[in-house]
């Protein structure tokens, strides 16, 4: 365990505004508070803060977030009050450890929506103050280093499901790919133990080979960029299992046959010299087709910035190279964390932190959506790291994830502007808002104020802004009780052949998937088929969803009818009468 001095010098190394009194009295604090407390693994509890403490000094936090660090447990689980961490700390800190204790005071409750509740604190107290999501990814990684020490294994499977789903996207998010990468490969560990294994056991085998491999290729990089008259350092990094995993999974081949297991940082003066480097490789090697990405014009979603390329290198091996600057890579590798630049001062500019606005989209979700279930679907699905780049008309970019439609441009631009789409124009040609939009895309939204959002949307929204807007509006539409069940009401006219059993397995299908039939009637007659109106009532967005796919698989013909109003049944009848 770090002492108070040797934390003091290490934050001291990079940080010249510190005040070691506030450090070592947040220390000396700590040491008391906890000092009659065991972790699950018999140690003393203060290990657990300090460890806390120095992650985020390794990121180069201001002093506030460091003493954060050290006293995040003392509300939760001390007789320690806010008033006290206020009066002998400041407000600052006080509002730190409070926004971390309200994120914590949920976990490892076995309730239904603990996981759910628990995202929504975190993304609440952290849209008032980042650092709180920072201190909170710290403390899950001290604790998921630490997992062995719990006995109860469903535990720490659930444990380590909710670090993967949630813990390790937002950190991807954050920018901070180092904890990101430790919290994916601590989870898979737990998840998927055999197969971590036998990954773990093969890049043993091969180490020493790896190792010469890079020996070698950075010494020809070296020198050919020397050549050249560009002074570069290169860094190599080998991936971890985890990640491992995922290429050999989308990929669909063998370890064997995986051969970028280590990647090459080149980190040059300027982003000039980057381009520049990217040439000379470029021009001396074969590329590989479709590993090309330039995230220096067109940063990643997070910010994240540098050039991506593979090529056919020296001994004709395949070689990962990502060009960057120094504070592109350090961003990479501490993300939000690298904007503490103390220069003048150790706090952080506003502006520097303007661009975590997903943040906000967050909230705004959380306080018009009271389904905590909803709520961390799409905080899910807003944890996307695939991307395409499209335009508005006037050259504005708009980041969406990878499959995203027209209906997700639009409520990426405005939530009034994606209720209202009836058509699109994507290139200057109509196209469905169905369509799957591609990088570089330019996209022109057709609206009408008297147009609303149809439920069958959802099958095609990726993103968790648009699939909230269209479950808010039609939840507001339809006036239910945010307290009650709620329940939605949709229409689907169905030609059924005039096959036996073809109407009692539409019936069934609807029943199967748990909707309920609320009324159903024909509407026309034909040679081949009849067609009815189902009345649906639906409580389970997913079970409607299901039971669209369900119609499609089979081949049946049907529409979604929106506005359709509850006395059409009766006016049919009484036009008929006059016809009669």
């Amino acid at each position: 365990m770090l002492n108070q001095e040797d934390l003091i010098k290490k934050i001291r190394s990079y940080n010249k505004f510190l005040n070691p009194d506030t450090l070592s009295k947040a220390y000396n604090f700590a040491l008391n508070a906890h000092k009659d407390q065991k972790r699950d693994s018999g140690d003393p509890y203060l290990i657990h803060p300090v460890a806390v403490a120095n992650i985020l000094t390794e990121l180069k936090l201001d002093s506030a977030t460091i003493a954060t660090g050290l006293l995040h447990d003392t509300i939760e689980d001390t007789k320690t009050t806010y008033k006290t961490v206020k009066d002998e700390f400041g407000v600052e800190v006080a509002d730190l450890v409070d926004g971390v204790t309200k994120i914590s005071k949920l976990e490892g409750k076995v309730i239904v929506n603990s996981k759910a509740e628990n995202i929504r604190k975190l993304i609440l107290a952290t849209s008032k103050d980042i650092r709180v999501l920072i201190v909170k990814l710290a403390d899950r990684l001290h604790n998921m280093r630490t997992l062995n020490s719990i006995v109860d294994k469903q535990r720490r499977f659930r444990i380590s499901k909710e670090t993967m789903e949630i813990f390790a996207p937002l950190a991807d998010r954050m920018g901070m790919n180092f904890i990101r990468d430790e919290l994916e490969d601590l989870s898979f560990n737990e998840l998927n133990p055999e197969a971590r294994k036998l990954i773990f056991e093969k890049l043993i085998l091969n180490k020493k080979n790896r190792e010469d491999n890079f020996t070698f290729i950075s010494q020809n990089f070296v020198k050919i960029l020397k050549d050249n008259n560009v002074d570069a350092k290169i860094i190599g990094r080998e991936k971890t299992p985890y990640s491992i995993w995922k290429k050999i999974q989308s990929k669909r081949i063998s370890l064997d046959q995986l051969t970028d297991i280590i990647g090459f940082r080149v980190i040059v003066k300027d982003i000039k010299t980057c381009y520049q480097t990217l040439g000379i490789f470029h021009s001396i090697w074969s590329t590989i087709p479709g590993r090309f990405k330039d995230y220096i014009s067109t940063p990643k979603i997070n910010n994240y910035k540098s050039i991506h390329t593979a090529i056919i290198g020296p001994n004709n091996e395949r070689v990962e190279i990502q060009i960057r600057t120094q504070s592109m890579h350090d961003f990479a590798e501490r993300g939000i964390a690298s904007h503490w630049i103390y220069k003048s001062s150790e706090k952080v500019s506003k502006l520097a932190l303007k661009e975590y606005d997903w943040l906000r989209d967050l909230v705004e979700i959380m306080e018009k959506d009271i389904n905590s279930e909803h709520f961390l679907e799409y905080t899910k699905l807003q944890m996307f790291q695939e991307n395409v780049f499209c335009f508005t008309p006037k050259g504005e970019v708009i980041k969406l994830p990878r499959e995203s439609t027209p209906i997700d441009f639009a409520y990426a631009v405005h939530t009034k502007v994606g209720d209202n789409i009836t058509a699109c124009e994507i290139n200057g040609r109509g196209s469905p808002i169905q369509s799957i939009l591609k990088n570089g895309d330019i996209v022109q939204i057709i609206g009408s104020k008297n147009n609303s959002p149809s439920l069958h949307w959802l099958t095609y929204a990726k993103t968790g802004k648009a699939r909230a807007g269209i479950r808010r509006y039609w939840q507001n539409k339809t006036g239910i009780n945010k307290n009650s069940e709620k329940s939605y009401v949709s229409s689907l006219c169905i030609k059924i052949p005039h096959e036996p059993g073809k109407l009692g397995e539409v019936s069934s299908l609807i029943g199967f998937h748990q909707n309920n039939i609320a009324n159903m009637e024909i509407v026309a007659k034909k040679k081949d088929y009849l067609e009815f109106i189902f009345d649906i009532q639906v409580k389970d967005l997913k079970n409607y969803k299901n039971l669209i796919r369900e119609l499609k698989l089979k081949e049946y013909k049907f529409k979604i009818i929106r506005h359709r109003k509850k006395d059409a049944f009766i006016r049919r009848i009484f036009k008929n009468f006059k016809r009669n």
